[in-house]
């Protein structure tokens, strides 16, 4: 595996995870979902959340996958963002007072696009920075 690939695309993909989340849950769904509390700690929280999405797809697709192109990553991206997203949708149908069954849908629904596009974008990344792929 190539740290340098691993660590830039990691970055970046939790980088566009962080920007997607905020214009799919801040922005377009913003009355559809609660809003959390704007502290820092949240955004912190946040943050480092989407950066580990980010390195969790980059370490899969550069050390077991060998993805290299933004089809293959949103292919890969589609079934990770399916199974993290039930995972993530059905603890909060269980924990989270409020959620009803269409936001359980509507969130799995966002998990699996954001998967796709994040997956899409180590993808390419790899292709570029290791073209050994």
């Amino acid at each position: 595996m190539n740290t340098k690939t691993f660590l830039i695309s990691g970055l970046i993909g939790g980088i566009v995870d962080w920007l997607l989340g905020w214009l799919f849950y801040g922005i377009l769904l913003a009355d559809f979902f609660p809003q959390p509390n704007e502290s820092t700690k949240t955004m912190v929280c946040i943050l480092a959340g989407c950066l580990t999405f980010g390195f969790f797809v980059s370490y899969i697709f550069n050390r077991w996958a060998q993805i290299s192109t933004a089809s293959t990553g949103a292919k890969a991206g589609a079934v990770i963002g399916f199974f993290m997203g039930l995972n993530a949708s059905l603890f909060n149908m269980a924990l989270v007072k409020g959620v009803t069954y269409k936001m359980f849908a509507v969130d799995l629904l966002v998990s699996i696009i954001l998967a796709i596009i994040v997956g899409a974008v180590i993808g390419v990344l790899n292709g570029k920075l290791n073209p050994n792929n």
